[in-house]
């Protein structure tokens, strides 16, 4: 049986690699390895060209995590601390995250894919979690992941066995007004909102931590699942 291709965004930026040092389309290889060991193909989908138009070749995509949306999409000025807002990739994944949906194709958001989500939906991020929740937990250092429970919807608790999972966080912005058509389906114990899906979709949900970081991948094997 052929393994269902699910398309992956991805960053581009300045990066090294063996004898270059020049902007690259690229993506942590956790993401691939997730998909791969749940029987998924992946196919990285750079932003560039018309990704949305793709959207009929795959059988389920993931908007991963990366920088910041740009505030003026949902009617903000940018805060002081909000940083690697990329125009271009903001354009590809609204693009391309709108057409799955509207397509009913299996969707995952990952970080930044749950702001996506949010933010093309109608809905705000708060630009700055630490100067909501006052800690700085949720992103704790620089390429460090913080390590916070989140208690979980049933739906959740199904793919994860658990109630309550305590899985790795790196992000200082998350939902401020939830967009209709949502539903919060996690949250982290001081309030900030950690999960949420698609309001009658099959499956289309997106998570504010970082489900690739971690050994196990219950969201990966869901997501391959409900392609198949």
């Amino acid at each position: 049986m052929a393994r269902p291709v699910i398309g992956v965004t991805c960053y581009v930026e300045p990066a090294k690699f063996t004898v270059w040092d020049m902007p690259a389309a690229l993506l942590p290889y956790m993401y691939v390895d997730h998909i791969e060991r749940a029987g998924g193909q992946p196919v990285i989908l750079p932003p560039a060209g018309e990704p949305a138009a793709l959207v009929g070749r795959l059988d389920g995509l993931i908007i991963a995590g990366g920088g910041d949306v740009d505030p003026a999409r949902y009617g903000a000025a940018p805060a002081p601390q909000t940083g690697y807002v990329r125009k271009f990739r903001d354009e590809a994944e609204f693009g391309v995250m709108t057409a799955a949906l509207a397509a009913g194709l299996p969707f995952l958001g990952i970080c930044r894919g749950l702001q996506v989500l949010n933010v093309a939906l109608g809905g705000t991020l708060h630009q700055h979690l630490p100067d909501v929740v006052g800690h700085a937990a949720h992103s704790p250092a620089p390429g460090t992941f913080g390590r916070l429970p989140v208690r979980l919807s049933p739906g959740l608790t199904k793919i994860y066995d658990d109630e309550r999972v305590v899985p790795a966080h790196y992000h200082h912005q998350a939902v401020d007004r939830l967009a209709d058509g949502l539903e919060v389906t996690a949250r982290a114990d001081d309030g900030t909102i950690e999960a949420v899906e698609v309001t009658g979709a099959a499956f289309a949900l997106a998570v504010q931590w970082h489900p690739e970081a971690d050994e196990d991948g219950p969201l990966f094997r869901a997501l391959v699942e409900a392609a198949s």
